[in-house]
């Protein structure tokens, strides 16, 4: 697990620079256009040089402002999102205690306590460390959960924070998200301006080559480096936790219940969906389903805690 942390560190640097990489790209590129669609009056010197170095810096001090405000902030807005107010210690006891005892079990920080008022069972954790971290469960989950199968959700979900799990997930979606609602902004721009004359018209041109540069990074190249990431930390995570736990038959259990739930979370989008439990948009119906999930299936997680538990027993 050490080498689970450790790795996971490292992976958070290495896509905080890829990210990076590839905003420096798109500045480079829109700066390369703008040169492009805005050529230099005769006889006059060539701007691009210096388009091209603009858009570089334009596009490295968005990414870094993002990158900030994920470790400062991110925590807050991911809570904020999915509907999460503090659980007090008088309210849910269970809960409360069953969080402080595995922090305490595995050497941790107590981490903050939330709760989604919604029907529907799920958890997760998100913070950039463990010392900055928060664990949320809805009120569906307290509602089908025995205290054994809690503790198995909870274990699961310490594992993540212990793992740095949160916070290579939050940083590597929030930058994908800020791609995503650039260009949402930069096509509803194009589609709704009216360029006049030469210059409007090659400015349009402009802002569907930027919104179709960051659509491509924040829909398609962003989500399925997400997927890959939060498929493989959910299989570490169930291992984990039951490390923590020495239990697993908590959490098969608990994934069982999950496994027969149909109800969907109230307020959840594809970022959040990635940190619970289970993903709470689709139930890997098939194949083609699979490759955009962002959890292996539950059967297969169930049957692999199953052998876990066979060589713990023997």
């Amino acid at each position: 697990m050490y080498e689970q942390i450790a790795r996971n560190k490292r992976r958070t640097i290495v896509y905080i620079g890829v990210f990076f990489l590839v905003w420096l790209g798109i500045g480079a590129v829109v700066g390369t256009l703008y040169d492009a669609f805005s050529p230099a009056p005769v006889g006059a010197p060539s701007t691009e040089p210096r388009d091209l170095i603009v858009g570089i810096i334009l596009a490295a001090v968005l990414a870094a402002a993002a990158t900030a405000f994920t470790l400062r902030s991110g925590t807050r807005l991911v809570l904020s999102v999915a509907g999460a107010r503090p659980a007090e210690q008088a309210a849910y006891p269970q809960l409360y205690h069953l969080v402080e005892a595995l922090a305490l079990g595995d050497g941790l920080p107590m981490p903050s306590v939330y709760v989604v008022q919604d029907p529907s069972p799920n958890a997760f954790a998100t913070g950039v460390s463990p010392a900055r971290s928060a664990v949320t469960v809805t009120s569906g989950l307290l509602a089908v959960m025995d205290r054994e199968e809690l503790e198995g959700v909870l274990a699961h979900e310490m594992s993540h924070i212990k793992n740095y799990d949160t916070r290579l997930l939050l940083v590597v979606s929030t930058l994908i998200g800020l791609a995503g609602l650039l260009a949402s902004i930069l096509w509803r721009s194009a589609l709704f301006s009216r360029g006049r004359g030469r210059s409007g018209g090659q400015l349009i041109l402009l802002i569907f080559a930027a919104a179709a540069l960051l659509s491509v990074v924040g829909f398609i190249l962003g989500p399925v480096i997400r997927m890959a990431l939060s498929r493989r930390r959910e299989s570490l995570a169930d291992a984990s936790g039951v490390e923590l736990s020495r239990n697993p038959a908590g959490l098969i259990r608990a994934l069982r219940t999950l496994q027969a739930n149909d109800t969907p979370l109230a307020r959840v989008n594809h970022a959040t969906a990635a940190m619970c439990i289970d993903d709470p948009l689709q139930h890997h119906q098939g194949r083609v389903h699979r490759l955009f999930d962002t959890h292996p299936p539950i059967a297969e997680r169930i049957a692999s805690l199953e052998r876990m538990a066979q060589g713990l027993s023997v």
